[in-house]
């Protein structure tokens, strides 16, 4: 299976890569959030670090010099997803988890959506806190490849 999942990776493209990033850090925040049900600290911990190690690397890796507003956007949804697990972790709180949990799932799936087609996803139209519109929406653009993360993600 470890095989598996290591060609798989290999032979993704940017978009899909920062899926599977994305899909790493929702299963991270939902093992701290079982860690903090059950009262298991050292878990708790574990999870909280590797979620934030992904955070970290997200938002080392985005081109602020090329995305604009849309990197902007995402650099403060990484700085907002970071400070929870900050707080969730700290205060031990199973829900802070799962709901930082769920707002990262609803970017994921706008990452999902333009991996499989990237010309479909023009904007991400919910406020990434409270699922209302936006009046200036986090547009997701392909680079010169369909294949390629957005030219902003480094």
């Amino acid at each position: 299976m470890r095989h598996y999942h290591q060609a798989a990776i290999e032979s993704a493209n940017g978009v899909q890569l920062i899926v599977a990033l994305y899909d790493g850090l929702q299963r991270f925040l939902t093992q701290a959030a079982a860690a903090c049900e059950v009262g298991d600290v050292a878990a708790r911990r574990e999870s909280a670090r590797r979620a934030l190690n992904i955070i970290i690397h997200l938002q080392a890796n985005l081109r602020m010099d090329v995305g604009g507003d849309s990197a902007q956007r995402l650099s403060d949804f990484y700085t907002a997803v970071f400070a929870d697990v900050l707080r969730a972790s700290a205060g031990m709180s199973r829900q802070l988890f799962l709901d930082t949990a769920r707002e990262v799932r609803n970017v994921r799936e706008a990452w999902k959506i333009a991996a499989q087609d990237p010309a479909s996803l023009a904007t991400v139209p919910p406020d990434l806190k409270t699922g209302q519109a936006l009046s200036n929406t986090v547009a997701i653009r392909s680079a010169a490849s369909d294949d390629a993360a957005p030219a902003w993600i480094a």
